[in-house]
């Protein structure tokens, strides 16, 4: 029996328009109702699906949240902190230098914002996205009392796809890299990523790995679909995510989280 689902953002529970379908809403209610712990695991900052948790619920006293891509595991009404593992500023300045080499856009999110050396309009959206503060920092001078929680490369999907290719050789011992949209490539401390951060979360609560199900879409979703019992992929996936998955579902225009919940947990049914 499951007892945890942990669930992606964009491009899983969210629509294209950043709404959750009333399938989506329906299900995840029924779910807790029968005492499932729903968990949103995303990239973004608590604050940024702050509108989220509220709207389906999820600010009682057992609710956690799986944000910044498992750098952070947070209560969501306490706003206790059981797991955190941040950047420091000679990562910031590490990648800042190598952003400059390869041409490409950066910017950093701290505890309470998004920072940048220039103004582009994917820090832009980053920053609206999420309802936090959009700041242009001199990351030469920056002041040694920020806290870096993990740092981006933004830009066109073009663009990105050079830089990986371009990447150092060693760079994968020193950070987990994951790429949450075809103009984000992320950066995180090497001990974490969405699979850390709900497997945390789980041994806290007492949960087996067998008992958790998560979804996602892309890849910084892909260490938390091989540590879960049931791991989903979208019909919308990465194919490199659909390759690892245990079971397919409907996009997340078609209401795939719904259905999944309607099949694995409502229903009982088994994969296969």
């Amino acid at each position: 029996m499951y007892k945890l689902v942990a669930l992606d953002m964009d491009g899983t529970l969210l629509k294209e328009d950043k709404t959750i379908s009333k399938e989506n809403l329906e299900a995840i209610k029924k779910a807790k109702e029968n005492g499932i712990k729903v968990v949103l695991a995303t990239g973004r900052p608590t604050k940024g699906i702050e509108k989220y948790l509220k709207q389906l619920n999820l600010l009682n006293d057992g609710d956690y949240a799986v944000a910044f891509n498992g750098a952070v595991v947070q209560n969501t009404k306490t706003g206790e902190i059981i797991a955190k593992n941040f950047m420091n500023l000679n990562d910031l300045k590490y990648l800042y230098t190598l952003s400059k080499k390869l041409n490409v856009n950066i910017h950093a999110l701290t505890t309470s914002s998004c920072i940048t050396p220039k103004l582009n309009k994917y820090s832009e959206l980053e920053a609206t996205m999420n309802g936090i503060p959009l700041e242009i920092v001199d990351f030469d001078n920056i002041s040694k009392d920020t806290t870096i929680v993990k740092v981006m490369f933004i830009d066109d999907e073009s663009i990105l796809n050079k830089v990986i290719e371009n990447l150092p050789n060693d760079i994968n011992d020193r950070y987990t890299i994951v790429r949450s949209a075809p103009f984000f490539l992320e950066f995180i401390n090497k001990k974490v990523n969405k699979g850390f951060g709900v497997e945390v979360l789980a041994k806290n609560l007492g949960i087996n790995q067998e008992e958790v199900i998560c979804m996602g879409d892309a890849g910084n979703d892909i260490h938390m679909i091989k540590y879960a019992g049931l791991g989903v992929a979208m019909g919308n996936a990465f194919p490199e995510l659909k390759e690892i998955a245990n079971y397919i579902t409907k996009t997340n225009e078609e209401h795939g989280v719904a259905h999944v919940i309607n099949k694995f947990i409502l229903k009982g049914q088994k994969v296969g």
